[in-house]
């Protein structure tokens, strides 16, 4: 981070909703040693922008949102994806309460079109997406959260099919913070962070615990984190470090499938990273990153009836150079990533002598594997004017899963600014997603993959404009993205398994956003703050004539979603933040009666939920209760899974 800066990016409505204080130019302040570029923001591989070379606010030629941690402290949220069911433009499907099992999807598309990251590290599992949003910090860890919408292999790789998500940490903090929630279904969380410093390194290690009897029967989880990180910084040279463990139990009811109500899960996640960026004309930026995942599923909990168990190991190497001339900014990299899978359901077989025990299982080992290596290659430039900012480049990538042909995914973002207030955006970009290892092998009672899926392909094109003053800001957004082969779970009739299948399908949407600053607007003796009004609308189009029975996921989006949040203050240090969602999701759910499907399907319509956080703070204590659901509101977002009534969690944070 190059220098003394004041970064503000646009923000549409995909987070700007997410916290009474967020605005679509959100303020963040970033003090570091500086250097001979005085218009340059160098923030290196561990943070999401628009581009591969870094670009200021002011430069960037495509909308990114980002969220700081003052805006998630004023949002009235209790986790990351609290933070995110708030944004328009952004689908959070949570199986069970508190957020177990969350699919987190951007603008239309599925859980595994989106990359998540944190400081700039991959956490994309090969094996399902489904385990994406099981983020490995704490709230209490973030700095910032940054989202770049719409295809983007050309910036972050293959992976980043409708968009990524970077989870930023802090890398200073008090030294000591804590934290603790209790709540409705005996819930209990508590989290702990601790900071130090010795001259220029800085470290910081958090835990987290969380257990609760769940809101429906078999619905009971418990899990743990443990996340390190260290920075070291000086005029030559910047190195980041993190690793951690987060572990995962829950009872998944009808998760997976209506037919039973018994099914369990344990997941595990060890990860390690390392980056570095130098200063100098030329800035080289090498990383590494190694992700451990396991995941035990029962279909029936304490047995061993359709018993799964997965292992998958990523490792990425990525070295990134960008240089500042004349011409503009220009930069070049490559990554290979290694993508390993140990199953005894997903996968080639292996012969008896190669298989593999299975860690804490006696008498099972692993017996089927399957892997796939991919290279990319990214070359970028970016033309900055006064008023103008051109960026293009492409991708090229080679993966021995498809066919070893070199492929090529170009793209180019444009963005004009005629006047201070004022700022509009086009740009044109395509990408690439392989399927999961699920997609490819899983075989149960209730889901079939397919070995012969081909990779979904996309071309994104989007229009954006932002207005903003010191009292209002407003945004338009407007996308449309081609997709070919794309991949979804789908029954051919009432009594059929889930079969993953390839179609052809386009999406299209629009969504506005306002918020007003009733400190500027009103002044500072009054007891409101923030307001913000946000809308998405989305249309999907499949292009073949395939009949199907019922689409699981890339057909059952979210058609319309309205969200409202007020923050207002009560009395001195007493305050409360409101949120309103309205939701009107496409598609249906399948009845199922004593556990058997019928023929019978059901929309699953439009539900309003209520929810308010109240806050007490001073100086470094803060008490809360968090209220969701306040009208009870009884609803479903996925088959087969009710979502719970009204929650409290009563807790507090201390730091010092």
């Amino acid at each position: 981070m190059g220098r003394e800066v004041r970064i503000g990016v646009l923000g549409v409505a995909t987070l700007a909703t997410a916290a009474p204080r967020l605005s679509a130019n959100s303020i963040i302040e970033i003090t570091e040693h500086r250097t001979e570029t005085p218009d340059t923001l160098e923030l290196g591989v561990a943070t999401v922008t628009a581009s591969r070379a870094p670009l200021t606010a002011d430069q960037a030629a495509r909308q990114v949102m980002t969220l700081t941690r003052e805006d998630i402290a004023a949002a009235g949220v209790t986790s990351i994806n609290d933070v995110l069911k708030l944004a328009a433009g952004v689908d959070v499907r949570q199986r069970g309460g508190f957020g177990i099992q969350s699919d987190v999807c951007i603008d239309g598309g599925t859980f595994d079109q989106l990359t998540i990251l944190v400081n700039g590290m991959p956490f994309n599992n090969p094996q399902t997406g489904h385990n994406a949003a099981n983020f490995p910090v704490n709230l209490n860890d973030i700095e910032r959260i940054e989202v770049l919408e719409g295809a983007a292999s050309r910036v972050f790789g293959t992976q980043a099919f409708s968009g990524a998500i970077n989870i930023v940490t802090k890398s200073t903090d008090h030294p000591v913070s804590l934290g603790v929630q209790t709540g409705s279904y005996g819930t209990v969380r508590t989290d702990a962070r601790l900071t130090g410093k010795w001259k220029s390194f800085v470290s910081s290690v958090s835990t987290s615990y969380q257990r609760s009897d769940g809101a429906v029967d078999n619905g009971d989880f418990e899990g743990s984190k443990l996340f390190w990180q260290g920075n070291f910084l000086n005029d030559e040279i910047r190195l980041n470090a993190q690793a951690g463990i987060s572990t995962e139990n829950f009872g998944a009811n009808t998760f997976y499938s209506p037919a039973n109500n018994r099914q369990w899960e344990a997941t595990r996640r060890y990860h390690i990273g390392l980056s570095a960026e130098t200063n100098g004309t030329i800035h080289f930026a090498p990383s590494f990153s190694w992700i451990r995942s396991t995941d035990h599923y029962q279909w029936i909990r304490h047995t061993h009836d359709y018993e799964n168990f997965n292992r998958t190991d990523v490792f990425t190497l990525g070295l990134n150079a960008w240089m500042h001339w004349m011409l503009g900014k220009t930069s070049v990299g490559a990554e290979f990533r290694e993508e390993d899978l140990l199953s005894r359901n997903l996968g080639h077989d292996m012969p008896p002598h190669q298989w593999i025990r299975i860690p804490g299982q006696d008498s099972l080992k692993y017996t089927k594997k399957d892997a796939r290596t991919n290279l990319s290659c990214f070359f970028e430039h970016n033309v900055i004017l006064s008023q103008w900012t051109v960026s293009f480049g492409l991708m090229a990538e080679r993966n021995n899963a498809i066919d070893h042909k070199i492929r090529f995914y170009p793209g180019i973002d444009v963005s004009y600014r005629p006047h201070k207030h004022w700022r509009f955006y086009a740009s044109w970009n395509k990408s690439l997603r392989l399927p999961t290892f699920t997609d490819l092998w899983y075989k149960s009672v209730a889901q079939e993959g397919n070995a012969g899926l081909h990779p979904e392909k996309n071309s994104s094109f989007r229009l954006g404009m932002n207005y903003k003053t010191e009292w209002v800001d407003a945004s338009l957004k407007m996308y449309y993205n081609h997709g070919t082969d794309m991949i979804d779970w789908v029954m051919y009739d009432a009594t059929d398994a889930y079969h993953a299948a390839n179609f052809q399908l386009d999406n299209m949407g629009v969504s506005l956003n306002a918020t007003l600053d009733f400190n500027h607007l009103l002044g500072n003796n009054q007891p409101l703050k923030r307001l913000t009004l946000a809308y998405a609308y989305i249309s999907q189009n499949r292009r073949d004539e395939m009949p199907i029975f019922k689409s699981n996921y890339a057909m059952e989006y979210l058609r319309h979603k309205f969200v409202a949040t007020l923050s207002h203050g009560i009395f001195k240090e007493f305050s409360a933040n409101w949120t309103l969602r309205i939701q009107n999701r496409n598609g249906y759910y399948q009845v199922y009666e004593n556990l058997r499907p019928t023929d019978v399907l059901k929309n699953y319509g439009t539900h309003a939920l209520l929810d308010c956080k109240l806050i007490w703070q001073k100086k470094h204590v803060e008490l809360f209760a968090d209220l969701t659901n306040l009208t009870a509101k009884r609803y479903y977002e996925i088959a087969g899974v009710r979502q719970p009534g009204f929650l409290i969690m009563l807790g507090g944070n201390v730091k010092f």
